[in-house]
């Protein structure tokens, strides 16, 4: 059996993969390990618990409050609220540990369960590797006063919307945006936050019904939010996944402002406010070749980390760096997160157009995109991708043939069962035929 916890959570088919009785047994199991690190130490246990509004999230969230509960932990449920909001507040409310219940941008069926610290970082590795190690053994759960209490929140959106305006540095009054909400963790959060900023605010995906989330909707879906821009004449679209750690754009003319530009445009902004730690930006070895080329010709430095926020903000807290994403829309901004988030980026973005009085599609214009495409090959051996003889001579002559000009990546999903295959060349079409190349290449080999 591989590593339960994968890059964010525990993620699966919601009553098949992810049930009742394993959202209860990881919640038990998490108060377990953290008590017995001396986290809880000298005070009663708090955590805050929060969902996106897919269906599922309704019954997980009973089992993750009555796992923690029957553990001695007190539990305040915050309700729908972005995965950024439940990292905040984590921290804002003093609690011990966070939950949040979230597939990101899978589909309604899918969810999973991430655990953020009392800091509101997602736990280390080693932390859920214990956690997991901890399922199903013996123990003693407390009784009579010993038990958690369980309340509910009140004003966590305004808390954190409150929060999110703290930060921005100029109003975006004159500013007309849609913001797609993808039925999702964000449909009260961000509308409310852009229109205190200022903005003139047209919003769609904001009607969640437990099923309909990311459904042709948000950020892995934007020819919805593209065709509400041109019909309203907004300035620009912001659109944010399920859970809202995510953020991509649409311009006036509704062309797509992806994360590596984003993080292009917001890296000038704070290095021009003289708050980029180290002219550094940290991002993935997904980001585009084009990002890296205009980040070093304008004078900024990319440390790149494996794929995965978890690893970016990793990269960032050790070496004292404080913003770096990846080219998906996870944007960190550490100085005002302890994770990505979507809806702040949004604001930041949105800000930098009001701050210059350039349009977004000039701002994005500072960095030329590689034509890069992207294959995901599913039903193969996810395990096989370093030590498959046959992929690594077809990836030797593919980057052979592509010299300085190009680059290729292929590895496992740590999110979902796949292998994913990335070409950036000169041109789409070269790009897409060793793509295809290389994706018949792991459909045999990797078998």
């Amino acid at each position: 059996m591989g590593r339960l916890f994968g890059t964010d959570g525990v993620r699966g088919l919601a009553n098949r993969d992810l049930t009742a009785p394993l959202a209860m047994d990881l919640s038990v199991a998490a108060a377990r390990v953290l008590g017995e690190a001396g986290a809880f130490e000298g005070h009663r246990p708090l955590a805050v618990v929060g969902r996106d509004p897919r269906a599922s999230g309704e019954f997980l969230e009973a089992a993750v409050v009555a796992g923690l509960a029957s553990a001695g932990v007190d539990v305040l449920r915050l309700g729908v609220l972005p995965t950024p909001a439940v990292a905040y507040l984590t921290s804002t409310l003093d609690a011990d540990l966070g939950v949040m219940l979230s597939a990101s941008h899978n589909a309604a069926p899918d969810n999973g369960i991430k655990f953020f610290d009392r800091s509101g970082y997602k736990l280390a590795d080693e932390i859920e590797d214990r956690i997991e190690a901890a399922l199903g053994t013996d123990w003693t759960p407390p009784t009579g006063a010993g038990v958690g209490r369980v309340r509910d929140a009140h004003g966590a959106v305004e808390q954190y919307v409150a929060h999110l305006l703290t930060t921005l540095p100029v109003s975006l009054h004159g500013l007309k945006v849609v913001v797609d909400c993808a039925n999702g963790a964000s449909w009260e959060v961000a509308p409310e936050a852009l229109r205190r900023a200022g903005a003139e605010v047209v919003t769609i995906g904001a009607a969640p019904d437990g099923l309909n989330i990311n459904d042709g909707c948000g950020s892995t879906h934007l020819d919805a939010l593209a065709e509400a821009v041109r019909k309203h004449g907004a300035d620009a679209g912001i659109a944010n996944d399920g859970d809202a750690d995510r953020c991509l754009a649409v311009t006036a003319a509704g062309d797509v402002v992806d994360g590596d530009q984003i993080m292009a445009i917001l890296a000038l902004e704070l290095r021009e406010a003289g708050k980029l730690a180290g002219d550094t930006v940290v991002a993935t070895v997904m980001s585009n070749l084009g990002f890296k080329i205009a980040m070093r010709d304008a004078g900024l430095n990319v440390v790149e980390t494996a794929v995965g926020d978890r690893y970016v903000l990793e990269s960032m807290k050790e070496h004292g760096y404080n913003f770096g994403g990846e080219q998906s829309g996870h944007v960190i901004m550490l100085d005002s997160a302890t994770t990505g988030d979507g809806v702040l980026t949004g604001l930041h973005l949105l800000a930098a157009v009001a701050r210059s009085g350039r349009p977004l599609d000039e701002l994005a214009k500072v960095m030329t995109r590689l034509p890069q495409v992207l294959v995901n090959v599913r039903d193969v051996d996810r395990t096989r991708v370093k030590t498959s003889p046959e992929l690594s001579a077809a990836i030797e002559a593919e980057e052979a043939a592509l010299g300085t000009t190009g680059r290729v990546l292929i590895r496992p999903s740590g999110t979902e069962p796949m292998v994913r295959v990335m070409v950036e060349a000169p041109t789409q079409e070269e790009a897409g035929s060793a793509a295809e190349r290389l994706a018949d290449v792991v459909r045999t080999a990797l078998r």
